[in-house]
């Protein structure tokens, strides 16, 4: 079992495959072996002790990879997962804690002025995701981040910024950019979930990026 994990996420990093529909049964399987692996071989380093990114700030990180540690950094099933449904390759996903703390709010139903997993608006779940994953305090509402960023151009977007919508007058919607036009937030209609900014209803509402100022924030 263990030579079959191995030879798996050899697979998973030297493949270089883009996960399309027809991949997908064979992902499962070696998702499983990853699930297993993750579950029954100790890695010896726990999720909440990787630190936290400092490459630069909210940007994706290069993977950190420890001794014994190899399956849930480089090829985790938090990767798999959202490497289909972003259609992006496996090991591009390298900030797992990102991706875990998205998965972990999955689904959360929306809630205006919700803070917690009963419900939770958009701006308060951009807030913690950014304050959970690097550890900086946001202003709470949607205009107050906008106020607080930077304007970034459309082809300059890059995974950490953040995204701004018009949906009921002036700054009312905010969401945080993964890259490839795509971007998770807290729906009104379908709780914590991704999107793609070339949807016809985000696309007509967009208003731009916006990149947060490092002056304008407070560390945790």
């Amino acid at each position: 079992m263990k030579n079959l994990f191995f030879v798996s996420v050899a697979l998973c990093i030297f493949s270089g495959t883009s996960f399309t529909a027809s991949a997908q049964p064979s992902l499962r399987f070696i998702d499983d072996i990853l699930l297993k692996a993750d579950n029954s071989i100790s890695t010896g380093v726990s999720e909440s002790s990787n630190p936290i990114p400092s490459r630069s700030f909210l940007r994706t990180v290069n993977p950190v990879v420890f001794a014994g540690s190899l399956a849930t950094e480089m090829c985790g099933h938090i990767q798999f997962k959202f490497a289909q449904l972003l259609n992006r390759q496996v090991e591009s996903l390298s900030n797992v804690r990102l991706f875990s703390f998205i998965d972990e709010w999955w689904h959360t139903r929306y809630r205006f002025g919700g803070t917690t997993k009963k419900g939770i608006d958009c701006s308060a779940f951009v807030g913690l995701l950014v304050g959970s994953v690097y550890g900086f305090n946001l202003p709470r509402t949607a205009r107050e981040q906008f106020a607080s960023s930077e304007k970034v151009s459309a082809d300059q977007m890059s995974e950490g910024d953040l995204v701004f919508f018009n949906t009921h007058g002036g700054v009312s919607h905010v969401g945080f950019y993964l890259g490839n036009g795509f971007f998770v937030h807290s729906s009104v209609s379908s709780g914590v979930t991704i999107n793609n900014l070339s949807e016809s209803y985000y696309s007509a509402k967009f208003i731009g990026a916006r990149r947060v100022n490092e002056c304008s924030v407070t560390k945790n």
